[in-house]
């Protein structure tokens, strides 16, 4: 059985929910046949959420991690490419702090790829009915500092473990009085489900269109 470790944050900005810890709960709720889930939710905060991530990883053992964090404005599900090593916030953690062009490790490579056949989830998400895309940037905020912790510490210290971000959209409760695209948290929990079976059952990508013009 393939165990696998989900994280999700809790609410941050002002907002009283947060889809990606609604959805992960809901898919550690009702898991995927043959997949061990673990559900972690993530301090929104610098330091903080990578020192969570690891002990859930040190303690749970996973084969495969997937952190997922809410993208506000996105239409899709995006499965992300690269992390970078740059905390550069535009507005505070949840403590407070505002890192400007700090590293997230320093002496670090600038960049980690996720481990996870991302153009493969893309296509299945999209097989399954769901908006989905490749996406280039998690950002530069408590998202990315979290993805690029993880590849880091799979790189440095777990070679065997593999993983990845996604970003998801804010959910209809959070749009009531604004124009912005959302997701349904059910909707959102069905695609996780569909990249943890996937990225469990595959190592390799497929060879897809999934670039940016800019």
């Amino acid at each position: 059985m393939t165990r696998v470790l989900l994280t999700g944050f809790e609410p941050f900005d002002g907002e009283s929910v947060n889809p990606s810890w609604q959805a992960v709960r809901a898919v550690a709720d009702t898991p995927p046949a043959g997949i061990d889930i673990t559900a972690v939710q993530l301090p929104c905060v610098f330091g903080a959420a990578l020192d969570t991530l690891r002990e859930a990883v040190t303690r749970t053992d996973p084969d495969l991690v997937l952190c997922v964090g809410q993208a506000g404005g996105r239409p899709d599900l995006t499965v992300e490419r690269v992390a970078v090593n740059i905390d550069d916030a535009r507005l505070p953690d949840n403590a407070g702090a505002r890192p400007v062009d700090e590293p997230v490790v320093p002496g670090g490579p600038a960049a980690y790829f996720a481990t996870l056949p991302v153009k493969r989830c893309v296509a299945a998400l999209r097989e399954a009915g769901l908006p989905a895309s490749v996406s280039q940037t998690a950002g530069t905020f408590v998202c990315n500092h979290v993805f690029y912790g993880l590849m880091h510490l799979a790189a440095t210290e777990r070679p065997a473990l593999r993983g990845g971000f996604v970003h998801v959209p804010y959910a209809p409760g959070q749009v009531t009085d604004r124009a912005l695209p959302s997701l349904p948290v059910a909707v959102t929990a069905e695609g996780l489900r569909v990249i943890t079976v996937t990225a469990a059952r595959h190592t390799g990508d497929i060879r897809a269109a999934g670039g940016a013009l800019h």
